[in-house]
């Protein structure tokens, strides 16, 4: 397949024991961005954080099959972490990341890219709590505890992104190169801190509504991820935020 001459952008799935909808996901997000993302040089990477079913061994097939898809491999688990290794190492100019199971509708794709592109944003995100967003299939619990936790960081820190953990994102090379480095989450929080660290040191953040399926499927442990969050925003408002404004003073 030809590579274009536009930027690049890398897109990053994290997987864990996702051997059934891993080779549906990748299908899919080729066959979109050959259709609509024809502007950039794309590339597909499988971050696959210690799946113990077949997912590797599928996402090395997948990798074989295209030249534009490849995969990395981590014994640890951790979506941050997972994302972390992935984005490092990307040489692309922007990167992003979606779930797996593609709860986030494609066409939000091409919109986040070229707001990052054209550095009206330094990070697109997409958001389930602003207007113009569609949800559907989600729980009563699950939009209650996102709204909490919404609020809950808005008011230590205020921010003006209202939806921290929709699991899309593109970001861009700056801040990759300057803030990555300073996140210290290896899983959900990761999103979080990424987020805060970024616009309380000075790059922007654009949410873009989004249209989101809820996945009835999904793995997640809500209560055990509401408190990952809650020490993670404590440890970012008592210290962290210091700690990484003179670790970039220093740069």
């Amino acid at each position: 397949m030809a590579i274009t001459n536009g930027p690049s952008i890398e897109i990053v799935i994290p997987v864990l024991d996702e051997e059934v909808d891993l080779p549906v996901c990748i299908e899919r997000l080729i066959e979109f961005c050959s259709n609509h993302m024809s502007g950039y040089d794309w590339t597909i990477t499988t971050a696959d954080n210690g799946s113990t079913d077949r997912t590797l061994e599928i996402a090395a097939e997948l990798s074989d099959l295209n030249d534009r898809v490849g995969f990395i491999r981590l014994e640890e688990r951790g979506r941050g972490r997972a994302l972390k290794r992935a984005w490092t190492q990307s040489k692309a100019d922007m990167v992003a990341y979606m779930d797996v199971d593609l709860s986030t509708g494609l066409d939000a794709l091409p919109r986040a890219a070229d707001i990052v592109r054209s550095r009206m944003c330094d990070i697109a995100v997409g958001s389930r709590l602003i207007k113009g967003s569609q949800v559907t299939g989600r729980s009563i619990k699950r939009e209650f505890i996102s709204r909490s936790y919404s609020l809950l960081f808005r008011a230590m820190f205020f921010v003006s992104f209202r939806d921290a953990q929709c699991g899309f994102k593109v970001v861009s090379g700056k801040v990759i190169k300057k803030i990555l480095p300073l996140v210290k989450s290896n899983g959900w929080f990761f999103d979080t801190e990424l987020l805060l660290l970024s616009e309380k040191n000075g790059y922007s953040v654009c949410e873009i509504p989004v249209r989101w399926t809820d996945d009835s499927d999904t793995r997640v442990k809500i209560f055990d991820t509401a408190w990952e969050d809650i020490k993670g925003l404590i440890r970012i408002r008592f210290g962290g935020l210091a700690r990484a404004r003179k670790i970039l003073s220093r740069k």
